[in-house]
């Protein structure tokens, strides 16, 4: 298991994380669009869509600004008989804080 994984270092989702970025091992044709999105879905950030290609040797890379206590990142595509497939995903996290801050 790959260092920092959720699975090696148990993850318990209770830290404020900032999601920078992701990189993806990705082949297929068309336009791979991509969403960060929060817990039930209430705030989310749309990165820059990834121009797929059949076969390259690039792992593209895409900012993201989004912090939150845990994230999913949606991929899809728009337009029928776009396809691809993803081989490798790398989200780059860092923790920010320990907790929001308190409102009192």
């Amino acid at each position: 298991m790959a260092f920092g994984s959720a699975t090696s270092h148990g993850s318990s989702g209770e830290n404020i994380s900032h999601f920078t970025g992701t990189r993806m091992r990705l082949t297929g044709s068309g336009s791979l669009k991509m969403t960060f999105k929060s817990l039930d879905e209430v705030e989310e950030q749309e990165l820059v869509p990834f121009t797929m290609q059949v076969t390259t040797n690039r792992e593209p890379f895409r900012l993201a600004n989004f912090n939150q206590q845990r994230a999913m990142l949606e991929g899809y595509t728009e337009v029928i008989d776009e396809v691809f497939r993803v081989n490798r995903i790398i989200i780059f996290v860092k923790e920010l804080w320990a907790d929001y801050p308190s409102g009192d």
